[in-house]
């Protein structure tokens, strides 16, 4: 293995943390922290009074972050090679291809080309390219398994997510088509059309209210009902994502344990399997409070099978 080889090779794994060491987590920690001061930048930039007195300092801290950015970027795109190089059918530009098309590879990537198409395009929407800019805060997602277990517990509990989504639809189209016939023909400038009444019901669902007061006596009552009814769907729509959220952590505790329990099978636990086991801890986001807890459950059932075979 040549020089660079081994540069490629330690770079991948301080960058995608596969092996937990002290350079690996301060490149997290780092990245963490400016993008959140990204974010902070972005909100505060917004203000008219502050952006014209700290325009320049904000310019240069946009300078350092898209630097750095670019350079962790690149480095990703370089280093991401060696993931299925040592495979039998691995290449190069197999794990890089992975990068380049993955969620995190794509957020990467449109987080930090707004800058190049601002010198590109100078007179570019500033606004647009700002909200680009705001994306970068999904790369905090990197580091924490929290938005992953969501999106993971609402594929795994699609049916029912699809259902609570499709009886919301349902509930807008019938209401917003009552109130429209009930109240249009009193307030014509409020319930023009379905579509208007939509958005009412909309508000309504969301804020509680619609910021319309219904003017007949059945309007009332249909109000009362919507209201009723967005208690109604937000609270089967938090079942729903709650209940999936705790079985994909459940899930993801349940693996770490057939890990654990592997590894111990054959009594002898060496460095390579301990390290492989903190990687594993660092990918599901557990903390060692859990990994104890699981140690714990299998160090007494391995006693109690001890004690019922003498």
């Amino acid at each position: 293995m040549t020089s660079i080889q081994r540069m490629r090779r330690r770079a991948y794994e301080i960058m995608d943390g596969a092996v937990p060491d002290k350079y690996s987590h301060f490149v997290e920690v780092f990245v963490a922290l400016l993008v959140v001061a990204n974010v902070i930048g972005i909100i505060l930039e917004s203000v008219p009074e502050i952006h014209t007195e700290f325009e320049v300092y904000f310019h240069a801290f946009d300078l350092f972050s898209v630097a750095v950015f670019s350079i962790e970027f690149v480095t990703r795109v370089w280093s991401y090679g060696e993931k299925y190089l040592h495979d039998e059918d691995g290449s190069e530009w197999k794990g890089r291809k992975e990068y380049l098309f993955s969620f995190y590879g794509i957020i990467d990537f449109v987080s930090t080309v707004p800058f190049y198409l601002q010198l590109i395009f100078p007179g570019a929407d500033l606004r647009v390219l700002r909200m680009f800019r705001l994306l970068r805060i999904f790369k905090l997602s990197r580091y924490n398994s929290a938005f992953d277990d969501m999106v993971a517990a609402v594929k795994a509990e699609r049916d029912s997510f699809s259902s609570a989504v499709f009886l919301l639809f349902i509930s807008c189209l019938l209401f917003s088509s009552l109130i429209y016939i009930i109240e249009g023909h009193k307030q014509p400038e409020v319930f023009p059309s379905i579509p208007a009444a939509m958005h009412w019901f909309v508000i309504t669902i969301v804020a509680g209210w619609g910021n319309v007061d219904p003017v007949t006596f059945v309007g009332t009552v249909l109000v009362i009902f919507t209201q009723i009814l967005s208690i109604a769907l937000a609270a089967i729509l938090t079942g729903v994502v709650s209940t999936a959220y705790t079985a994909q952590v459940e899930r993801r505790q349940a693996m770490y344990e057939m890990e654990v329990r592997a590894v111990l099978s054959d009594g002898v636990v060496t460095e390579q399997e301990l390290a492989k086991l903190k990687i594993m801890q660092a990918k599901l986001g557990m903390s060692d409070d859990q990994v104890a807890a699981i140690a714990a459950q299998i160090e007494e059932e391995k006693k109690l099978s001890e004690s019922g075979n003498s």
